[in-house]
C-alpha cells in the first residue's frame, strides 16, 4: 500500500505521538475494505504506540477511526486518505494522541469553548485541493469536543450515498442530516460559524484598535505584498481580509511565478501568509468591509473603514486589494443548480462526474485546461465558447483537439440550465449565427468565463469605478479619493496575473508611504 519512502517519513512523524492510540477498522467483504485493512496494518507496524483493531462497529463500511487508547473514537475516515488527504491522516494520528496543533491559543480556546455536539460528515474527492483544510479543521474540532465526531467520506468509496444526497460538489459538509457548508472553508471560518457570538466579540476587539498608517483591504497577493512593503517601513500596518489568500486559494497549479517553478494555490497562499506574519502586521481575517469614507480633500484627514459586523477602523491611508471572483453565466437555473451540477472548480468536483457527460463554458486557458482535465475522468466533454474562436494558448488547443471524447462548439450563447428539481440534466444554448436554440443533455456544467472585481461595496462610495466595476487607478495606484489607493485584480490595471498583482501591491504601498511623507502625516 505505502511506498518505502512514504513509510519512512510516516515512521518519523509517529515518533512524535504523545500517547498510545488505536486505529479501529470497520470492514466488509469489499476490495476497498482489503485496502483499508492493509493501510491500517502498515501504519500500526511503524510504531509501538499504535495498535490496529478490526472489530469496529461503525455503520459506514469500510472505514476506520483513530482514538486515544481508552476513549471513544471521534475522528473517522470512510475511505483511503491518500493524495491530498494524506496530510489529514498524519495530523489526525498526531493530534488524537495529544500533539499540539499549530493554531493560535486564541483559536484553540475558541474551539474548546464551543461545547459542541453532533456528527460532521465531509464528502471529498482525493483530487480536491480545497478538501484537506475542511477535513483537518473538523477533525481538530472533534478532538477537542468530546460529544462531536468528524468523518471524511471519499465519494468514490460511497457512490450510492453521493447519489442519494445529490452531492455534485466537494467539499460538502453535513451536520447530521442538514447541510452545514460547501466549498473551501478555513478552520477560523468554521469555528466562527459554530460560535454564534463571534461577530460581536470580533467587533468589540476591532473597535478598540488604534488608527493605522496603512490599512490594506484584502489578503490576496496584492494585499499581502502591500502589507509587507508598508510594515518594512516601520509604520502601523493592518490587513482586513474576508479570506486570507483570496482567489489563489481556489487555484490549482501555478507555474508562471518567476523563481517558483511549480506550486499549488493553497501552498502559495500559506507561504504568503507566513511571509506577512514575519512582520508586525495586524491581520484581521474573516472580516468584510461594507463602507469606506475618504479623507478630507484639503486637510489630509483619516480614512474611515466600516465592517459588516459594525466595527470601525481609521487609517491615514487605505489600499484596496479586494481581488476578483469567478464570473457566472447569469442565466436561469444557474443559481438554482449551483453545487447540484453547476460547478466552478473542475479539479475539486470533476471526479464526482466520472463516466458522465459534462460541458465547460469558456474557451480561454482556464476553460480549455478544464476540458482537458475532465476528459480523462468523464464520458464526454462539450466546450462551449461565445466567440467564433478559442482564446486559449495554441498548445492547449492542440491537446484538446487530440482527445477523442471532446467537442468544441463556437459562436454559442448559453441561455439556460435545465434540471429535474434535484440536479442538472441539460444546458440550452443559442447558435449566434443562426439564432437556433439547441439542448445538450448532460450531468454537469463547469463555468470558466473570467472574473468580476470584488467592488460591490464601493458602488455608493466616492471611489471611481470603471463600467466593468474595476477601481480606476493611475500609474501610482492612486484612486480619485484622497488617501485611498488600489492594487491587483480589482483595478483597471490590465492582465489579471498573480505576479502583476504582487508588483501592483508593492507600488500601491510605496505610493501610500510617499503620500504620508508629502502630506506631513
Amino acid at each position: 500500500m505505502l511506498e518505502q519512502n512514504i513509510k519512512a517519513q510516516l515512521k518519523t512523524y509517529l515518533e512524535r505521538l504523545e500517547s498510545p492510540i488505536e486505529i479501529i477498522a470497520s470492514l466488509d467483504e469489499s476490495n476497498n475494505a482489503t485496502k483499508i485493512k492493509e493501510l491500517v496494518t502498515e501504519i500500526a507496524e511503524l510504531s509501538d504506540q499504535v495498535t490496529a483493531r478490526f472489530d469496529g462497529t461503525h455503520t459506514r463500511r469500510p472505514s476506520f477511526a483513530i482514538a486515544k487508547v481508552g476513549e471513544q473514537p471521534r475522528v473517522h475516515f470512510a475511505g483511503l486518505p491518500m493524495g491530498h488527504e494524506f496530510t489529514s491522516l498524519i495530523l489526525a494520528l498526531l493530534q488524537v494522541s495529544g500533539y499540539a496543533p499549530k493554531v493560535s491559543d486564541e483559536v484553540l480556546n475558541q474551539i474548546k469553548g464551543l461545547n459542541l455536539s453532533g456528527d460532521f460528515d465531509v464528502f471529498v474527492s482525493l483530487s480536491c485541493h480545497n478538501c484537506p483544510d475542511v477535513v483537518q479543521a473538523l477533525n481538530l474540532i472533534a478532538i477537542y469536543n468530546p460529544n462531536a465526531t468528524a468523518t471524511m467520506i471519499d465519494g468514490a468509496f460511497f457512490q450510492d450515498e453521493v447519489e442519494q444526497r445529490k452531492i455534485m460538489a466537494v467539499p460538502m459538509v453535513f451536520k447530521g442530516e442538514e447541510q452545514f457548508g460547501q466549498g473551501r472553508m478555513t478552520l477560523e471560518e468554521i469555528v466562527a460559524k459554530l460560535d454564534t457570538d463571534s461577530a460581536s466579540k470580533d467587533a468589540e476587539k476591532i473597535n478598540a484598535k488604534e488608527a493605522f498608517d496603512v490599512l490594506v483591504i484584502g489578503g490576496g497577493p496584492a494585499g499581502a505584498t502591500a502589507a509587507i512593503y508598508a510594515a518594512r517601513k516601520g509604520i502601523a500596518t493592518g490587513i482586513v481580509s474576508e479570506r486570507f489568500g483570496g482567489q489563489v486559494m481556489d487555484t490549482m497549479d501555478i507555474e508562471n511565478f518567476t523563481s517558483v517553478q511549480k506550486t499549488q494555490g493553497p501552498k502559495f497562499a500559506a507561504d504568503i501568509e507566513a511571509h506577512v506574519k514575519d512582520y508586525d502586521v495586524d491581520i484581521m481575517n474573516l472580516q468584510k468591509v461594507s463602507k469606506i469614507t475618504g479623507a478630507d480633500q484639503t486637510t489630509y484627514g483619516m480614512v474611515e473603514v466600516e465592517l459588516e459586523n459594525g466595527a470601525k477602523l481609521e487609517s491615514k491611508t487605505v489600499i484596496l486589494a479586494t481581488g476578483a471572483r469567478w464570473r457566472k453565466m447569469g442565466v436561469p437555473g444557474e443559481n438554482e443548480y449551483a453545487t447540484r451540477g453547476v460547478a466552478y472548480c473542475p479539479h475539486c468536483d470533476g471526479p464526482l462526474f466520472k463516466g458522465k457527460r459534462v460541458a465547460v463554458i469558456g474557451g480561454g486557458n482556464s476553460g480549455v485546461e478544464a476540458a482537458i482535465d475532465l476528459a480523462g475522468i468523464v464520458e464526454h466533454v462539450t466546450l462551449i465558447e461565445f466567440d467564433t474562436k478559442l482564446r486559449a494558448d495554441q498548445v492547449l488547443q492542440n491537446k484538446l483537439n487530440s482527445l477523442p471524447n471532446t467537442e468544441v462548439i463556437l459562436n454559442a450563447l448559453s441561455t439556460e440550465v435545465i434540471g429535474d428539481g434535484q440536479q442538472v440534466t441539460a444546458l440550452k444554448y443559442q447558435d449566434r449565427a443562426t439564432d437556433q436554440e439547441h439542448t445538450v443533455e448532460l450531468a454537469g456544467i463547469f463555468v470558466q468565463i473570467g472574473l468580476l472585481p470584488n467592488t460591490d461595496f464601493l458602488k455608493d462610495s466616492a471611489v471611481e469605478l470603471s463600467p466593468r466595476g474595476e477601481i480606476v487607478v493611475n500609474d501610482r495606484n492612486e484612486t480619485n479619493v484622497q488617501g485611498v489607493f488600489a492594487a491587483g485584480d480589482c483595478t483597471t490595471v490590465p492582465y489579471k496575473q498573480i505576479i502583476i498583482a504582487t508588483g501592483e501591491g508593492a507600488k500601491a504601498s510605496l505610493s501610500a508611504f510617499d503620500y504620508m511623507i508629502r502630506s506631513g502625516q
